[in-house]
């Protein structure tokens, strides 16, 4: 499984508009709406953070390093197109979580944090691999005294700490979670962005590749 992790540097100024911002956008609400679950703005209508500009410079600067990322991949940026999706944020307060799930509807997937101090106190990202590889035999990683030890290579889950400026890229179709924040002092901001991959526009004649799908902007809807 590939992570994609960049740390960076924020401006505490920008970050701290872009705080107040995030207040505001939430408004009186604080949670999702069982009180247990984290406030995500994608469910609140606030699922565009792109086009606002608190956030725009800053999200210009995530999707440079989603392009990069890709290109580490192995990928062919002249051959493919990426579309940032939505992009949404999610506050957390003390003992709020967000549960186990994936997004089916893009490819990849960024998380960036505004806040954190890298304990994992305010509810660490947990992240489910769908085959346990480094286990080798199937069903070794799950103990019961045999002759595969504890380790972080077998481990069924990572869980990775928010940290100010951390960005994380992961694919899409990757299990998730937030665990708890369990720090009665700090509310968890971080923002969540999806990309899908197309096709770059076909001209001349010529086909997209095979397995992905055309530009939007040669489909047509019904």
């Amino acid at each position: 499984m590939a992570l994609g992790r960049v740390q960076l540097s924020p401006d505490p100024l920008d970050t701290a508009l872009q705080l107040q911002a995030l207040h505001e956008l939430r408004g009186q609400a604080s949670s999702n709406p069982d009180p247990g679950c984290a406030w995500t703005g994608d469910l609140n209508g606030v699922w565009q953070l792109q086009r606002q500009p608190a956030f725009a410079p800053l999200i210009a600067v995530l999707t440079g390093h989603a392009e990069a990322f890709l290109q580490q991949l192995g990928f062919n940026l002249s051959r493919v197109a990426l579309h940032l999706q939505r992009c949404w944020p999610v506050l957390s307060e003390e003992g709020q979580v967000i549960g186990r799930h994936h997004h089916p509807n893009a490819h990849l997937s960024a998380i960036y944090y505004f806040n954190g101090d890298g304990s994992g106190r305010s509810g660490c990202l947990r992240l489910w691999p769908q085959r346990q590889l480094n286990e080798l035999v199937p069903g070794m990683a799950v103990g019961h005294e045999g002759p595969l030890a504890a380790s972080p290579w077998s481990a069924p889950w990572l869980d990775v700490a928010p940290q100010a400026g951390l960005l994380l890229l992961f694919p899409s179709c990757l299990d998730h979670a937030v665990l708890p924040n369990e720090d009665p002092d700090d509310l968890r901001c971080s923002l969540s962005i999806d990309f899908a991959l197309t096709a770059t526009l076909a001209r001349d004649g010529a086909s997209p590749p095979e397995y992905l799908a055309p530009h939007p902007s040669q489909w047509q809807e019904l």
